[in-house]
């Protein structure tokens, strides 16, 4: 077996599993692993796939009711940034990639876990709400990492642990499906990429579902706070990694 294919399978069991508590950051745990030794074209691909698949795996066993109300200002802006995503992968640099990746890591998951000391962001209303829709569907289709804006947001809006699955869940499923198709119809998933797909499915599928078994039955606040806790370091490791190339 390959090094590349190892890392592929060890990518996507960290991520299905992580996606099964928490209900997103399968791309963002996936590509952390796989940056280093996939290109980025096919781990973008790799990444909306095997998030789309999570989270049907994810939504059938953490089952969470439609909140139109809340979710659809989200959806709408998806629709808008999901072509704009795919549109600007063929454009990515490898070493500009691991920079933004590692960048965005660094950001997010420490704003994530002093999130609970931020004063609650009650502006906006649903056009805010839509425009950071518009945001994880751009990302979304860079590399599968919808639910990045979003949970953010929904931690800064105040939704209670709930809801806010609820609303990540039901967006991640809608935004990634848009995002694979798009994906389809740019060409950029190729004949020779759908090995690879049988691997990586049956990679995440029961790490997926004992993560959903995990949420069922505990809190998943100590859980994440490990998890984000190593993605800050992950993305530090990337932001290092790319510096020679980016110095030179």
């Amino acid at each position: 077996m390959s090094g590349d294919i190892v890392l592929l399978i060890a990518g996507a069991m960290l991520a299905g599993f992580v996606q099964g508590i928490s209900g997103f950051a399968f791309g963002m745990v996936a590509m952390s692993v796989w940056v280093w030794g996939l290109e980025p074209g096919l781990a973008a691909v790799m990444a909306v796939f095997g998030g789309l698949s999570g989270q049907v795996f994810t939504a059938l066993t953490v089952r969470r009711s439609l909140q139109w109300p809340t979710l659809w200002p989200f959806l709408a802006g998806a629709v808008l940034g999901v072509p704009l995503g795919v549109a600007l992968l063929p454009h990515l640099d490898a070493a500009l990639f691991k920079r933004v990746l590692g960048g965005m890591l660094v950001i997010f998951c420490p704003a994530m876990l002093l999130s609970d000391r931020i004063p609650h962001i009650r502006a906006g209303g649903r056009v805010a709400d839509a425009l950071v829709g518009a945001l994880g569907g751009v990302m979304g289709g860079i590399g599968g990492f919808t639910g990045v804006a979003p949970s953010l947001w929904c931690t800064l809006r105040g939704l209670d642990k709930d809801l806010q699955r609820t609303v990540i869940q039901n967006f991640n499923l809608l935004a990634l499906s848009a995002s694979m198709a798009a994906l389809v119809v740019a060409g950029a998933v190729r004949a020779d990429m759908l090995p690879l797909f049988a691997i990586v499915l049956p990679a995440l599928m029961l790490p997926s579902l004992l993560g959903a078994r995990v949420y069922k039955g505990l809190s998943p606040l100590g859980f994440r706070r490990v998890v984000l806790a190593l993605l800050s370091c992950a993305g530090v490791a990337m932001i290092a990694a790319s510096l020679p190339r980016g110095l030179a």
